[in-house]
């Protein structure tokens, strides 16, 4: 007990700083949900106590459900493809056999896209998939297309643009904590089990993925709760609108708006809710991957 004091105090900073900007923040979200408070031109009308009026308002609006889809869909588009090539680079980095040169250099450059601010990112992809951008006349040129194609005129072309910035962002990330968890596995076993006559394909899937389990459960944990919140990509790419048709707008800038129009009642519900999506969803993903490990225990 006197030795465990010391582990305490060495986690405290963060159990402090979750606490005032994780913990209190969602705590003062719920109790504004409670009630009516908006600004009506110069006059504040609230606060008033409502109960639940506001998460029914919420969940009776069919448009929230639009926008979760909407979320899902960006969020599946750009995770799918960023798994498959951070585990594919992985797993070409970690195999020395493979003699790959330079490998520090392309975990380097991998890695850029994610220290980019995504706002910059946005805009660059803007000018790139513009009427008169660069990639249409590059199209233009190659014979391709006859007339610019208007890439944010179209739901999935700029569904696959914000999945693809997404993607592009943070697949370096992916791969290094991936990597990581490979290096981390013993040579050993990989060189027992090729004694055995088992192919390159059998090693990875029976050894190397089991293996890194827990670092792809924290990937896909991650990237759904940053799914859920995504906001910054589709906001600055479509200018807050969420166009065409409203078919790239998330919950988040869902959100924004009615923090635009100080409607912290609502908001603060639709918060709150956003916070239970995620919880329930991170709860599915571990009693899932909990029963994976149980079914392969008992064989």
């Amino acid at each position: 007990m006197k030795k465990s004091k010391w582990g305490i105090l060495f986690i405290s900073p963060y159990i402090i700083v979750y606490l005032l900007f994780t913990a209190l923040p969602i705590v003062i979200s719920l109790y504004k949900s409670l009630f009516v408070n908006y600004w009506k031109g110069l006059e504040e009308v609230g606060p008033f106590f409502c109960g639940l009026e506001n998460y029914v308002t919420l969940l009776t609006d069919t448009s929230i459900y639009t926008y979760l889809g909407n979320t899902a869909i960006m969020w599946i588009l750009g995770f799918v493809p960023q798994l498959v090539l951070s585990i594919t680079l992985a797993a070409w980095f970690s195999d020395h056999r493979l003699g790959l040169r330079g490998i520090q250099f392309f975990k380097t450059v991998i890695y850029f896209p994610n220290l980019i601010i995504a706002a910059s990112f946005a805009s660059l992809f803007f000018s790139f998939f513009a009427d008169c951008g660069p990639v249409n006349a590059l199209l233009m040129e190659l014979g391709i297309i006859d007339e610019p194609f208007q890439f944010f005129s179209n739901t999935w072309s700029t569904r696959a643009l914000v999945a693809f910035m997404n993607c592009t962002m943070w697949f370096g990330n992916t791969t290094l904590l991936l990597l990581a968890g490979m290096l981390g596995i013993d040579k050993s076993l990989k060189e027992a089990a090729e004694v055995d006559g088992a192919s390159t394909w059998q090693v990875f899937t029976r050894i190397t993925l089991p293996l890194i389990r827990p670092i792809l459960l924290y990937v896909i944990i991650t990237s759904l709760i940053g799914g859920i919140q995504m906001f910054d990509v589709p906001q600055i790419l479509t200018k807050g609108t969420g166009d065409p048709n409203r078919s790239t707008m998330t919950v988040l800038m869902y959100m924004n708006k009615h923090m635009f129009s100080k409607n912290y009642g609502v908001s603060g519900a639709l918060s709150f809710i956003l916070f239970m999506v995620t919880a329930v969803l991170s709860i599915i993903v571990f009693s899932l991957n909990s029963k994976t490990e149980e079914g392969r225990g008992v064989r």
